[in-house]
């Protein structure tokens, strides 16, 4: 059992939040078909049913269609110091695609919360009123904020909080992180007989010590009937199943919704110190819903010609880092998940045919997820990783099997520079 989960309380409102859940069961608690987003061009299996990129002006609040702004100071159940606000100066656009949601010092001396006047002001979004989904991958691209004492998450509750109450409605944590631990996130659920301090649970830990408030990651979880998967970046590194509860109810069975927030303070993280900074920031890219083909197929290393492992030159995560064969070392660079949504991804970026290009002897290359065409591949029973836009295989240059051979795409020959394994 992770640190974390002798920590971990609940972290739903008696107040706000079954009010608004209460409020959203009277009317439709699942997505329509009419609700739905259309799904990206190329995607092989997966369709994307909800999503906000956050386009818009900077200093614009969150979409009312899509979220409601939480708001109290009551400590959410973790002894939480800060009181969530509606207002822009916590939670909005900057005008670059990202939400941001900021905690800072407070400056009213009228805002009250449960242990007084309250030190700190920050902002909670959930979908709960206008959306909703059972089982498929969600996902979210975010920059944490650091520094002991803050407490970014992205999670989910069950719909049926207002009625079976929590922790029966169930809670899937997809993305937690203590500033304490600055180069690890959590994953947990909760249910009935294993929550609080035996929420079910494991922990990510990027390599090389790097923190995750110094870039983007993608977090995600596919969530089917049978499992749950939680991925980092692509990487998945923790699976729970009914088997896990050992005999207790298995609750993830029903349409959840998704929570955005950044708590101060709390029974887990402890209170801020002297070492932290205010105003923190967390930046969200975007947050995306897709069907339950969505989840990753395979992953692990992609071995070619002569043994070779596909790898991303230098372990670099820059866009445009060339692709190439290297020999199989195991590490991250060479680390891919192949997924049903037809994305190739290592390093929290996708395998991208520079420019979109569709002419033979493309170069392939590492880039910023971006859903084109250019970032499908279909993986086939005849081991050809096949790219959509440019219906070409891809090729290692030359047929060598050479150490830094660059890869390409080409027209698909059956040859064994176009033959690869997953995993």
């Amino acid at each position: 059992m992770p640190a974390m989960a002798s920590h971990r309380k609940r972290r739903w409102s008696l107040g706000g939040l079954v009010l608004t859940l209460t409020t959203a069961l009277v009317g439709a608690a699942l997505v329509s078909a009419n609700d739905a987003v259309a799904p990206r061009a190329g995607a092989a299996t997966a369709a994307q049913t909800w999503s906000d990129e956050f386009d818009g002006p900077a200093g614009r609040g969150p979409d009312a269609g899509k979220w409601t702004l939480e708001t109290g100071g009551g400590g959410f159940g973790n002894h939480e110091l800060e009181y969530y606000t509606n207002s822009t100066s916590n939670a909005s656009l900057d005008g670059q695609g990202h939400l941001v949601i900021t905690a800072r010092k407070n400056t009213d001396p009228g805002l009250g919360c449960w242990y007084g006047q309250c030190q700190y002001t920050s902002a909670r979004l959930n979908t709960a009123r206008t959306f909703t989904q059972a089982y498929g991958r969600f996902e979210a691209r975010i920059k944490i904020p650091r520094g002991q004492g803050v407490w970014p998450a992205f999670w989910m509750l069950g719909n049926d909080l207002g009625s079976a109450g929590w922790p029966n409605s169930g809670e899937i944590d997809v993305m937690e992180n203590i500033g304490r631990e600055p180069n690890s996130v959590h994953g947990t659920v909760h249910g009935p007989g294993y929550s609080g301090a035996g929420g079910l649970g494991a922990a990510y830990s990027l390599p090389g010590g790097k923190a995750f408030a110094d870039d983007f990651h993608v977090f995600s979880v596919d969530w089917s009937p049978n499992s749950i998967v939680w991925s980092v970046d692509g990487t998945p590194y923790e699976t729970r199943t009914p088997a896990d509860t050992h005999g207790n109810k298995w609750v993830f069975d029903h349409p959840f919704f998704v929570i955005l927030n950044l708590a101060v303070g709390g029974d887990w993280p402890g209170s801020p110190d002297g070492s932290t900074a205010f105003p923190q920031t967390m930046v969200v890219d975007y947050v995306r819903a897709s069907t339950s083909g969505a989840g990753p197929a395979a992953s692990g290393p992609i071995r070619g010609i002569g043994g070779m492992c596909v790898d991303v030159a230098g372990g670099s995560s820059a866009d445009r880092t060339p692709v190439q064969l290297h020999n199989c070392t195991g590490n991250a660079a060479q680390q891919w998940t192949v997924g049903n949504d037809g994305t190739v991804r290592a390093l929290g970026k996708c395998l991208d045919v520079a420019g979109g290009s569709t002419e033979a002897g493309a170069v392939v290359q590492l880039y910023t997820c971006n859903g084109t065409n250019a970032q499908k591949w279909t993986y086939t029973a005849a081991h050809d990783l096949t790219n959509v836009g440019a219906n070409k295989c891809l090729d290692a240059k030359d047929g060598s099997s050479a150490d830094g051979t660059r890869l390409q795409t080409w027209t698909c020959n059956g040859t064994a520079a176009q033959k690869w394994t997953v995993g």
